[in-house]
């Protein structure tokens, strides 16, 4: 399958004269459109390419992919179209994940990313949540709820509660096949979280810094799984003040 030029890259805020580009992966059941504010909070120094996975959105008519491998080669494909300057990688939860993976095969290709953000996700390595792709509709929704991560009016309508919860059963699915086949990066790992998220602690989300031969960061907010949804200046500020050296000085 040929996936065409532009399908999986939105640039909610283009930035054509931005020193660094920053591609920014959903977590499972997301879509692109939740790193708009990301996008607002880093314009004009950084352009954000937020990916949109098949079956999200304006995607809605494409199958969702259910194999990690899959998802991790299709995106990198995607995102090597994209790419005309220096790149930092930004995942949350799963999209985590895919960030790692991503980076790695970068790397193998002989591009260095600058950075790998990794937010509100468990490392490669420790134990994964497995979901039962065959949970009841209820007991999806309430989980849901408890992470706090989806507008309970997209729920309350029929037709939207069937998409988000047909992508996150598939998402789920794609996490029961992930397998990491290598265990480290070159490029410096910021692992975020909240501090009181219900499914990734802080030693979780301190054990990044043995997936990477370089620097590591902890940065810790208050919130839950979805702590962004508070702190989008915050955590802009904090991949500007770690990507500096490669921004123009502010003048003025």
């Amino acid at each position: 399958m040929t996936d065409g030029q532009g399908e999986w890259i939105r640039r909610y805020r283009a930035a054509p004269e931005a020193a660094v580009q920053v591609v920014c992966l959903p977590h499972a059941g997301g879509s692109a459109s939740y790193f708009r504010p990301m996008a607002r909070a880093l314009f004009p120094t950084v352009e954000v390419l937020a990916v949109q996975y098949p079956g999200r959105m304006d995607r809605v008519n494409e199958p969702c992919v259910d194999d990690f491998a899959e998802l991790t080669e299709r995106t990198l494909a995607a995102v090597r179209r994209e790419l005309d300057r220096p790149v930092a990688l930004f995942g949350h939860s799963m999209g985590a994940l895919l960030a790692f993976e991503v980076a790695k095969r970068l790397e193998a290709d002989g591009v260095e990313p600058l950075a790998l953000f990794a937010s509100g996700a468990r490392p490669p390595g420790r134990p994964l949540p497995r979901h039962a792709h065959t949970a009841t509709d209820e007991e999806l929704i309430a989980e849901l709820v408890a992470l706090d991560g989806t507008d309970e009016r997209l729920l309350d309508n029929e037709d939207m509660r069937v998409l988000v919860l047909s992508a996150l059963r598939a998402d789920y699915r794609m996490l029961d096949s992930y397998r990491c086949d290598g265990p480290t990066v070159a490029c410096p790992v910021v692992s975020l979280t909240g501090d009181d998220d219900p499914v990734v602690s802080i030693d979780d989300a301190a054990a990044w810094a043995s997936h990477t031969v370089g620097r590591s960061d902890l940065h810790v907010f208050p919130g839950g799984h979805f702590y962004l949804d508070d702190h989008w200046a915050d955590v802009g500020e904090v991949l500007t003040t770690r990507l500096g050296t490669h921004l123009p000085t502010r003048t003025g």
